[in-house]
């Protein structure tokens, strides 16, 4: 694909961020060699790594944080397997706090799982969790621990105003299943800076019970919005507005009732005040939907999920709703499948919930002509300007950036599984970035500049 090409698909800057004009659509296809080799915005063609394991753009390199069964926590274990969601927080003293997912959905006793350090598990019968990695200036690992244990299947999540990480359970399991001995599908909040506050975990009940992927937190009214990633029927955007009086911050959400603030599931109209019912119907970059949201009625799905308590007129759906990240006065939301009439094609959308208009516009489009560039999934804001975004597609994987203006560029490609959780250093110097299975962090550096 050539530069004329993507221009001619550029979405403006407004449109991207979430703006009311229309416009044209980017569809992206072509092979791996095309990505590697042609032009495009951002930093050039990849190049292949002599190692066979980072492929980057000129100038740029990468070292290993972290690896699954290979680096060791402090307290002596190997690195916990299957790396995901990850956020990153200014260390004290110098270097970045990374507080780093583990998605790993077997029972207690399976290999390479999150320890079961005292008075840090939440299940005993869990593999999952979260670990806390420090690193100096450059990236270079200092230390690794148990941030929270005895989770399952622990995704995505997101960073908070008050410099804490929720991570969200990709799991609707119940006590009993496996060898579970407490319900699962919630959100915990974990602390990088003070282990204390991580002891005796407990559940943010009030964010709801179901299979959470990704969390934003709008740092003015203290809302939460989180992606569900779940079919049979297709998951839902939430939106979590506090109570009245509720001032946020470190362990005021785990401190809440479950029934405090109102759990909501999103609905769209249309231009024609049609109901919405999937976001795959949109098939062009800058399509705007009006949004309401409505109640969720029983948060804890005791009786059924919450995703089926609305008929499919009273919601709007979509099939794997994956990353999603606060920037300005929205959200950015990525729904990895896409296909309109065949919503099993591993295309994937961008949106921008606008929270002060009240508006979602579709801001990118993706096409897995080749399956080489499809399955948008984690996503983070970008010092650069536009987003970074993960790969988890049919293909080879890598991480891709979008500019202000739309247009994509590739960033790293690896032969390996997804890749997940891409997050900047907060002083923008260093992107780290995961591989799923068996598990790996990576830090990459290199000339970075707007793009």
């Amino acid at each position: 694909m050539t530069d004329a090409a993507l221009r001619a698909g550029r979405v403006t800057r407004r449109r991207f961020l979430g703006g009311a004009a229309a416009g044209a659509g980017i569809v992206l296809t072509g092979s791996t060699v095309m990505l590697r080799s042609a032009a495009a915005p951002g930093y050039g063609p990849l190049l292949r790594d002599p190692a066979g394991v980072l492929d980057l753009p000129a100038g740029f390199s990468y070292h290993v944080v972290t690896s699954a069964g290979r680096t060791r926590l402090e307290s002596g274990e190997p690195t916990p397997r299957n790396h995901d969601g990850t956020g990153a927080f200014v260390r004290p003293g110098g270097g970045t706090v990374l507080v780093t997912n583990h998605e790993i959905r077997e029972a207690q006793g399976t290999r390479n799982q999150v320890p079961h350090l005292d008075g840090l598990v939440y299940d005993p019968g869990a593999a999952g969790g979260c670990t806390v990695v420090e690193t100096d200036a450059h990236g270079r690992p200092l230390r690794e621990y148990v941030g929270v244990a005895g989770t399952s299947t622990n995704c995505a999540g997101g960073v908070t105003p008050w410099n804490t990480w929720l991570t969200g359970e990709e799991t609707e399991e119940r006590e009993g299943d496996k060898s579970y001995e407490r319900d699962h599908g919630y959100v915990f909040e974990v602390d990088p800076f003070d282990a204390a506050a991580n002891r005796d975990p407990a559940p943010i009940r009030a964010l709801g019970r179901f299979s959470h992927e990704a969390c934003a937190v709008d740092p003015r009214s203290g809302a939460v919005y989180l992606t569900e990633d779940a079919t049979g029927p297709n998951g839902l955007l939430y939106r979590w507005t506090p109570p009245a009086g509720f001032r946020s911050g470190r362990g005021a959400l785990r401190a809440l009732g479950p029934a405090a603030g109102v759990l909501s599931a999103m609905r769209c109209t249309d231009a024609s005040g049609a109901h919405v019912d999937d976001l795959s119907r949109a098939r062009k970059v800058g399509t705007e939907y009006v949004v309401e949201w409505v109640p969720v009625e029983d948060r804890e799905a005791a009786d059924r999920s919450t995703r089926t308590q609305h008929g499919n007129s009273d919601v709007t759906r979509a099939h794997k709703l994956e990353g999603c990240w606060w920037d300005g006065t929205g959200v950015h939301v990525v729904s990895s499948y896409a296909g309109g009439e065949s919503p099993q094609r591993h295309d994937g959308q961008i949106w921008f919930y606008d929270a002060d208009r009240s508006r979602l516009t579709l801001g990118l489009l993706l096409k897995a002509g080749n399956q080489d560039f499809d399955g948008p999934d984690n996503i983070s804001v970008s010092p650069y300007g536009g987003v970074i975004v993960a790969q988890d597609g049919d293909g080879a994987n890598g991480l891709f950036g979008v500019t202000a203006d739309g247009d994509p560029y590739p960033v790293a490609r690896a032969d390996r599984s997804e890749f997940t959780g891409p997050v900047y250093s907060p002083d923008g110097t260093v992107l780290f970035a995961n591989t799923q299975e068996p598990g790996t962090m990576f830090a990459i550096t290199g000339p970075w500049r707007r793009a």
